[in-house]
């Protein structure tokens, strides 16, 4: 009877047992050649983790490049020759305005020159009556005072007709051909493009008035706004990329090239730009980006994207245990950064795993589970 008890309790044991044993096995895969040459294996590396910030941004203008050219004199316009869009160089003409103001000037300027002549011709007059002794010393000081408030009123004319635009060029024809010229050019004070035009034929403007935008798209910003509880990631002169979805596959590095040194209290953001340079005319001024801040992480063990299996919720590789045996291996994953995941456990360096394929090696698990 005791020998009978032993027996039924030895049975017990070996049947609780056995579904132990079965559950501690590891599942283990044998790849056909087939299916070898459709695998990637590497070993587990350590590798540097760049700590990232993700910011929405937008293509702006570079407002270094940028000029907002108005006329320079109160006038009539009476021609335009730059229109929207329209590619123009430094000093080429943009409009042109009738002005009665500058009318008026270059008369002053005229009439200016004439006394200035007029009183050099007296004070040599006065001179050589002098020698003669015709006239005292002081007559002659009298005159000279006189030339010199006509040389004064003289360069105040001057001065006013270059304000109004006029170069010395416009100046000594104006001194050689004693004819006044009513018509002033808007010219364009850099190389670029015409993005804006606020002016029509038979238009009154005034110098405060802006007529054209012109700006170099040569060269671009690319703005973003970080929030200020995340302000200490931005420094002048940190690593950034930057993508476009307007553009798909373009991409492209740089450097941050200011970093506001205020918090904008409506938002709550710390400005930041990056340098765009754009010699395709691809980017476009508001068009919406994403820029990237990287810094320099830890070293950790990194494994390519590609190689994670999920099953039940959890994260699995392939680990190779012989040339064409596999074991599907449970491992703690930590963030994403440029396709590699952070190893945090389940793996040791130097184990081989496959990078590439693990989907086709897990079709083959799943195919031979359900045979």
């Amino acid at each position: 009877m005791q020998a009978q008890r032993l027996l039924t309790l030895i049975s017990a044991l070996v049947c609780w047992a056995a579904p132990a044993a079965a559950a501690d096995m590891k599942p283990l895969l044998e790849a056909s050649p087939a299916l070898m040459k459709l695998l990637t294996i590497d070993e587990v590396k350590p590798g540097e983790m760049r700590e990232s910030l993700s910011l929405s941004a937008r293509v702006d203008l570079d407002q270094h490049r940028v000029a907002r050219i108005g006329a320079s004199v109160t006038g009539r316009i009476t021609e335009i020759n730059a229109m929207l869009g329209q590619n123009v160089k430094k000093g080429d003409r943009l409009a042109l305005l009738n002005s009665t103001e500058l009318s008026q000037a270059q008369s002053d300027y005229l009439k200016a020159t004439s006394q200035v002549n007029l009183r050099r011709i007296t004070v040599k007059r006065a001179e050589r009556l002098l020698e003669s002794g015709v006239i005292a010393e002081a007559e002659l000081q009298e005159r000279q005072g006189v030339l010199a408030e006509a040389e004064v009123d003289l360069r105040a004319a001057s001065d006013r007709l270059r304000v109004m635009g006029m170069g010395e060029a416009d100046l000594k024809r104006l001194d050689k051909q004693r004819s006044i010229y009513s018509f002033s050019p808007v010219t364009s004070s850099i190389d670029g493009v015409v993005i804006e035009r606020n002016v029509a034929i038979g238009q009154v403007v005034q110098p405060a008035d802006s007529l054209y935008t012109v700006a170099d798209l040569s060269q671009l910003w690319l703005v973003a706004e970080i929030p200020e509880q995340q302000a200490h990631w931005a420094r002048q002169g940190d690593q950034v990329l930057a993508e476009v979805p307007a553009l798909p596959g373009e991409s492209v590095s740089g450097k941050l090239i200011y970093v506001s040194d205020l918090v904008d209290p409506d938002t709550r953001t710390v400005t930041v730009r990056m340098a765009l340079a754009n010699p395709q005319r691809l980017f476009k001024p508001q068009m919406l980006a994403t820029l990237k801040i990287s810094k320099p992480g830890a070293q950790s063990l990194l494994i390519p994207s590609p190689a994670v299996v999920r099953e039940d919720d959890k994260d699995h590789v392939f680990v190779q245990t012989a040339d064409n045996r596999f074991e599907l291996r449970p491992v703690k994953l930590g963030r994403e950064e440029a396709h590699k995941r952070e190893l945090l456990a389940g793996l040791r360096p130097g184990e081989k795993i496959v990078v590439n394929g693990a989907f086709h090696l897990n079709n083959e698990r799943l195919r031979s589970a359900l045979e």
